[in-house]
């Protein structure tokens, strides 16, 4: 009988010392379970990804010291091998170092073994810190089981798609009667599944058991889910660790079958994931908890519109934070509905949060008068519109410094792919929460969270009001952009394109050459495209925003501003 415990932990980037002590903890929860192994997620010592800190020689220097206590702490358990992820040095040729995985024992490392297969795509850019490992299987006997090992990549290329090597073949051939995979595997609509799929697949091919371990936590825009599982060559995925939470848990392994402590059954694994509402609502929720709490802040605010889109970026901050720690402020001016500031105190009501009012209007006029006095010229259409959303950017910049708050941001995707955003004005913000989110996805989202409360937490008219930017007299988002679920389908097809799932990219695909067999239409989508061109430079300067979908703006969609794209 083999013994794993998998601990699924929420670790923080350069944090060498926390990081440490939260594994060494775990290390002796497994013990007390008599554990043989305990296995942490890929890069588990300072996190993943440190990126251009791995440049740091301080920064290795403590990598060295995190080591060298994890060998210490691993004397007092003398019997339980400790599977660590490092970056270590490498003494060849090109990059000067290795994405490793350790295994420690008693004190001593008995055996390496470096990462083959490193991605440089879409968020990946691990070649340009790491060399790949030789193309060797790495296996270790532990009592009478013997124990291979892989880190992450290394086990997505069982189809030979995107590179050359492929290390299950050298597992194969090495025949564990389990495999390890350590890794860090980033959480976007449908990755769970497919993590399923493509494991299951090659466990069957090769004839492998196979446990994967994964880290959670959120990470600037990227959010890690967890869900680390083990899987059977026969029954495929037969465990799965809790999804968006710290999970440690200890499995027994018998003649290549896992079950729990004391031969107990494991449960069913549903072969569906969350529903897609669900999922974005807690990665998001995480990937701000954790953003928040990461960068020292306690308290968010967020600039209430009566809209649609920081209404639910109010609701999520509430999920996240509580609403003790979030604040709204309404800024109406001149050309704001009385509906809508009506609007933002019903939502703050109903979310239990404190709403502060401060009128824009006489500001906006002093600003025209001194441009008119200054230039003189005055400030009308697009300009003024401008000025309005920049005004309000700047007193939430200013609560944001005198009271501490982090300042979020409430563009939608559709709005940022197109530039419908001002710069320096609802651009301004520390985070975005829903700006990997259409805006049909807006609506929907905010319909779920009505849902799962039970009652209107985010009332039904800011869900049926028209989109307004509320910038100018009688403005409506349909003056300057085609309906939203014109947009959407348009812009998934400019932007993520075969990143999409099979069923929405067909969908996105059908629809936009259904649009161009007409004029009108062809002229549509070449609007959109060269929209989304023009609106590079908005977004290069824009907040990070959370990852939800398989390619987000930020890392995952490197684009250049000065080029000609058609």
């Amino acid at each position: 009988m083999f013994r794993i415990t998998m601990a699924q932990l929420n670790l923080t980037v350069g944090d060498i010392e926390g990081n440490v002590d939260r594994m060494i903890d775990s290390a002796r929860q497994a013990a007390l379970h008599d554990s043989d192994m305990v296995v942490f997620s890929e890069l588990s010592l300072c996190a993943y990804y440190p990126g251009d800190m791995l440049d740091d020689k301080h920064f290795l220097s403590r990598i060295d010291e995190g080591l060298a206590t994890l060998k210490r702490a691993s004397c007092s358990l003398p019997d339980l091998h400790w599977v660590v992820g490092a970056p270590t040095r490498s003494t060849g040729a090109g990059k000067h170092l290795h994405n490793s995985l350790l295994v420690l024992r008693n004190g001593q490392v008995l055996l390496q073994y470096d990462k083959q297969l490193l991605p440089t795509y879409n968020i990946f850019d691990e070649r340009r810190h790491f060399e790949p490992g030789p193309d060797v299987a790495k296996v270790l006997r532990i009592g009478s089981t013997q124990v291979g090992f892989l880190i992450c990549e290394d086990s997505w290329n069982d189809q030979g798609e995107d590179y050359a090597t492929n290390p299950f073949m050298r597992m194969a051939d090495a025949a564990p009667e389990v495999v390890v995979s350590i890794n860090a595997s980033p959480s976007n609509v449908g990755k769970r599944e497919q993590r399923h799929e493509v494991f299951a697949a090659a466990a069957r091919a090769h004839n492998l058991t196979i446990l994967y371990v994964n880290q959670i936590g959120g990470h600037d825009q990227i959010v890690y889910d967890g869900a680390s599982f083990a899987v059977e060559p026969e029954r495929g995925v037969v465990f799965e660790a809790r999804r968006f939470e710290e999970d440690i848990r200890t499995l027994q392994l018998h003649e290549g079958h896992f079950s729990l402590l004391h031969g107990e059954a494991l449960p069913s694994v549903p072969k569906e994931g969350l529903p897609t509402m669900s999922f974005y609502r807690q990665q998001i929720v995480l990937g701000l908890r954790d953003y928040a709490r990461r960068c020292g802040f306690r308290k968010v605010v967020v600039g209430s519109s009566g809209g649609i889109d920081s209404a639910l970026t109010l609701a999520l901050a509430v999920e996240a934070m509580g609403p003790d720690n979030v604040v709204a402020v309404t800024m109406p001016s001149r050309y704001s509905s009385s509906g809508s500031v009506d609007d933002s105190v019903a939502l703050c009501k109903q979310l239990g949060i404190q709403l502060f009012t401060h009128p824009i209007a006489e500001l906006v006029h002093q600003y025209s008068q001194q441009f008119l006095d200054a230039f003189s010229q005055p400030l009308t259409g697009l300009p003024l519109e401008n000025l309005q959303a920049r005004v309000r950017g700047v007193i939430l910049m200013e609560y944001s410094n005198a009271f501490g708050n982090l300042l979020l941001t409430t563009g939608n995707k559709s709005e940022i792919s197109v530039g419908y955003c001002t710069l320096y004005g609802d651009t301004n913000g520390g985070l975005g929460l829903i700006g990997d989110l259409y805006k049909t996805e807006v609506f929907a989202l905010s319909q779920h969270i009505n849902e799962i409360a039970g009652r209107e937490l985010i009332p039904q008219a800011i869900i049926e009001k028209e989109p307004s930017a509320e910038l100018a007299p009688d403005q409506k988002d349909a003056d300057s952009l085609p309906p939203y679920p014109v947009l959407d389908e348009i812009l998934k097809l400019l932007i993520e394109g075969d990143k999409l799932s099979a069923g929405e990219y067909d969908r996105a695909r059908q629809f936009v050459q259904r649009q161009q067999a007409s004029k009108k239409g062809r002229e549509l989508v070449h609007r959109i495209r060269m929209l989304i061109a023009r609106s590079e430079y908005k977004r290069r300067q824009s907040p990070p925003i959370i990852r939800v979908r398989s390619r987000a703006f930020g890392s995952g969609r490197q684009m250049p501003i000065a080029a000609r794209y058609l």
